[in-house]
């Protein structure tokens, strides 16, 4: 890879993360827990989900499973390859596993695990690189990216005084 193809892939990466901080931030103004997803393609961001935990009563309803399925019925396809999702925290054992059904080939995240568990969250301490491993699983894992920023939505939810007990 080139400098210039480094530089647009590192532009399309902080487009997508910006739309899964956005989403994140927009979930928070609802009274949603502080997590964002966007799934982006060819340098476009296709879709962008908050957590809907809360508003739908399911547990199920993280951000990213409502991204992936909101891209697989943007694309008409169960199949994300090409794909990159952008979470604004590293993706929970449940995510990770329907980024592996979908097919999605990057992965890309800013909090981790250990962040969210520190603000209060039932996390399932099973770090993305372990399922990845475990699972021979061949999708790209980008840790930390914008992290400072990802963290920070803790601390905006918390201050917002929408965060019951989770």
């Amino acid at each position: 890879m080139d400098n210039s193809e480094r530089s647009a892939s590192v532009s399309a990466d902080r487009a997508g993360m910006a739309a899964a901080l956005r989403a994140a931030r927009a979930g928070i103004a609802t009274g949603q827990s502080p997590f964002g997803c966007a799934i982006g393609r060819n340098g476009r961001v296709l879709i962008a989900s908050h957590n809907t935990v809360w508003r739908d009563t399911d547990p199920t309803r993280h951000a990213e499973v409502n991204a992936i399925s909101a891209a697989c019925r943007k694309l008409g396809s169960i199949y994300l390859s090409g794909c990159t999702l952008y979470a604004t925290c590293e993706p929970c054992p449940m995510c990770f596993s329907a980024a592996h059904w979908a097919r999605v080939s990057r992965a890309v995240f800013g909090a981790s695990i250990a962040d969210a568990r520190a603000a209060g969250f039932n996390e399932l301490v099973i770090p993305a690189r372990d399922l990845k491993r475990l699972g021979r699983h061949r999708i790209e894992l980008v840790s930390g990216f914008m992290a400072e920023e990802c963290r920070a939505l803790f601390a905006e939810w918390q201050k917002a005084g929408k965060c019951g007990a989770y």
